[in-house]
């Protein structure tokens, strides 16, 4: 699994204009195929009348889906240079597409590779990325009246406290990079006298 990698920080719009053509530019997370698949149905569905809605996206931290189309487009001159745009960027679970009406003026296959490479890069520049990070799940159980000393220093560190449950004792699920595992389970030993119990789930990502 990939440590890392970088997203779309929010879903949006970004609009150029080259040679009289406009070219939007609209960007989302996508969590699945479908989702990304979707998107690009909405977008196609609120620019019927555009000359053509080009896409890309980018699935899995580790890229393992990968797909283009440049929806009439000289083949390779729209959905190829987006889809590397956004492996340049090392952007993942994400869904771009770039709407061009056209202007009236031919931009020729190299202006077309960088009018729609140029329109994802732009867009992402924008919108803004994030970086999720892989960590560990984890469960700590402790007693009520440790509890709430507990979740303050884990606050008060920087561990993102996922959930807290209320029972007969209180679970609280936290992140854990990998490497900080052992380091966190000695502080948990120290803080609760040893009475605290952790246990280790899987893996997941959250925001770096």
């Amino acid at each position: 699994m990939q440590d890392e990698y970088r997203t779309v920080a929010r879903a949006g719009v970004h609009e150029t204009e080259i040679n009289r053509s406009r070219f939007l530019c609209a960007l989302a997370p996508a969590a699945t195929e479908q989702e990304a698949q979707d998107f690009i149905a909405a977008v196609r569905k609120e620019h019927a009348d555009a000359t053509h809605n080009c896409w890309a996206y980018v699935i899995g931290a580790d890229a393992s889906v990968q797909k283009a189309g440049d929806d009439g487009e000289p083949g390779g001159t729209a959905g190829v240079p987006m889809l590397q745009m956004l492996l340049r960027r090392d952007m993942r679970y994400v869904v771009a597409v770039v709407t061009r009406y056209f202007g009236g003026v031919k931009l020729g296959a190299g202006g077309l590779i960088r009018a729609y490479g140029g329109a994802v890069g732009e867009a992402l520049d924008t919108l803004g990325t994030l970086t999720r990070r892989r960590f560990r799940l984890a469960t700590v159980t402790v007693d009520h009246q440790r509890a709430g000393k507990v979740q303050n220093d884990l606050r008060s560190t920087g561990r993102e406290v996922r959930d807290v449950r209320y029972g007969e004792e209180v679970t609280i699920e936290i992140g854990l990079p990998d490497a900080d595992v052992d380091a966190f389970r000695a502080w948990l030993a120290d803080a609760t006298s040893g009475t605290a119990r952790l246990e280790l789930g899987g893996e997941a990502y959250g925001d770096a």
